[in-house]
């Protein structure tokens, strides 16, 4: 799904603070403390919303081989 470092870099591609990821995903600020600083791993579901909302406000993740090597914005996309 998404890396914790993505999580991180999303949020400053869009420049969200915890908290607006929070409002934009419906997931818990603590749950995503816990998740950005690797302490620990949420449920698959509560990734993919993360991802959802990232995805939603034009936020593309960079894959290789499966595993999660960076962010950038959609084609179309861009933080205004």
């Amino acid at each position: 799904m998404i890396t914790p470092a993505q999580c991180r870099a999303a949020r400053g591609l869009l420049k969200w603070t915890q908290e607006d990821l929070a409002a934009n995903s419906d997931v818990g600020i603590m749950t995503i403390r816990t998740f950005e600083t690797d302490k620990a791993s949420p449920r698959p579901g509560t990734i993919k919303l993360l991802k959802i909302a990232f995805e939603a406000a034009g936020v593309e993740f960079l894959t290789r081989d499966g595993q999660g090597v960076g962010v950038q914005f959609g084609a179309g996309g861009g933080a205004g």
